[in-house]
């Protein structure tokens, strides 16, 4: 079972479309993990995407699930430590005790970073988080993590993960009636990001 944010190994070159950019394949070659994105994929396939050294290089891909060799979740890195010394491990390091008794996990970059080593974050880096939210967080409660959140010497992007999709818990925590719920078959403005898309 994967789930999106899942750092998956074990996709190589031969498994890029052909339009796959040379970065891409440098990518695979050198064996970096792709990241599980929502979307449909084929039978037998999970959607992922190829980072690349650069901002702009993400590439959207199908990886064979027979294909994966390690599977790292989010939170499996949310204990890891690193010595770089930038903003977004600064305030990871900040918010470890306000997170710690929460279904919590590291993506994004900084995610990228502690589980394989290679440098992806810089100065201005903002710190992706996610929050596995099975049952629902009332948006007090998302306002008063979101102020815990905001102390951090760098912005912190969290994801709440319901059992639908996911919603930014700056959306959540704000004041709009509805709100952009993330699913497999693409992006919904709902009124409860607990309940299933009609």
């Amino acid at each position: 079972m994967v789930n999106a944010h899942d750092l998956l190994w074990g996709m190589t070159p031969a498994h890029a479309p052909a339009d796959a950019p040379t970065w891409v394949l440098e990518a695979l070659g050198a064996g970096h993990p792709v990241v599980v994105r929502r979307a449909i994929a084929a039978l037998g396939h999970v959607a992922v995407g190829v980072r690349g050294r650069l901002r702009e290089q993400r590439f959207a891909a199908e990886m064979p699930l027979a294909a994966v060799q390690r599977r790292v979740a989010p939170e499996a890195l949310r204990d890891v430590v690193s010595l770089r010394d930038v903003p977004a491990l600064q305030a990871l390091a900040q918010l470890r005790s306000v997170l710690v008794h929460e279904a919590w996990g590291v993506s994004g970059s900084a995610g990228f970073e502690l589980a394989t080593g290679i440098e992806a974050l810089h100065a201005q880096s903002d710190l992706d988080l996610i929050l596995r939210t099975p049952k629902r967080l009332e948006r007090s409660d998302a306002e008063d993590l979101l102020a815990s959140l905001d102390t951090a010497v760098c912005p912190v992007d969290l994801q709440l993960q319901t059992p639908f999709g996911a919603v930014a818990l700056r959306e959540w925590a704000g004041g709009s009636g509805r709100v952009l719920l993330k699913t497999i078959s693409g992006a919904h403005l709902v009124d409860d990001p607990w309940q299933a898309v009609a």
